[in-house]
């Protein structure tokens, strides 16, 4: 399963903490993170704080993700342009995708719209990724990346991976 790998890639490249907004999509990762001694696990009440938590672990000396939903991702351009992105902090991100494939809630529609543009008007590195023989694959690469050139990334886990929309679930 989706989630099963990308815990093994977290762990294989060192990264020890996981701040969290909590989201049905991602509980299967969450609840295998949060079960692994391996892992530190929080559950910050707004996305931005768990880019500061993870920031601030990285200025300890320890790497962390932020694992949230798509709609989480609108309240985070402020604090990626002014403190990840300018202090070269190796943010990386996690983030399910919503507003694509029938989505009915016309915010996670918008947000999903404007994500991946801002990404790219901040230089994040992200990369959607919707079938499991890729994420691996990508999912290391991108990691393994965003700590030797000290930049945020992010990777998008479409419904195509994670089946959140293809069996009528909703959240």
């Amino acid at each position: 399963m989706w989630h099963d790998i990308l815990l093994k890639v977290l762990k294989a490249n060192q990264i020890r903490l996981v701040a969290y907004v909590p989201d049905r999509v991602l509980a299967p990762l969450i609840s295998a993170l949060a079960a692994d001694d391996f892992f530190t696990v929080v559950s910050p009440s707004r996305e931005e704080e768990a880019v500061g938590i993870v920031a601030g672990a990285w200025m300890g000396g320890t790497r962390g993700v932020v694992l949230m939903q798509t709609s989480g991702f609108a309240t985070l351009p402020n604090v990626l342009a002014s403190l990840a992105v300018p202090y070269q902090i190796p943010v990386l991100m996690v983030v399910s995708e919503r507003g694509t494939l029938g989505e009915f809630n016309i915010g996670q529609a918008m947000v999903c719209r404007t994500m991946r543009p801002v990404l790219d008007c901040l230089g994040i590195e992200n990369h959607t990724i919707a079938r499991d023989d890729e994420l691996q694959f990508i999912a290391d690469k991108t990691i393994q990346q965003a700590f030797v050139t000290l930049a945020p990334a992010c990777l998008i886990l479409s419904p195509l991976l994670t089946n959140s929309r293809l069996k009528g679930e909703t959240r």
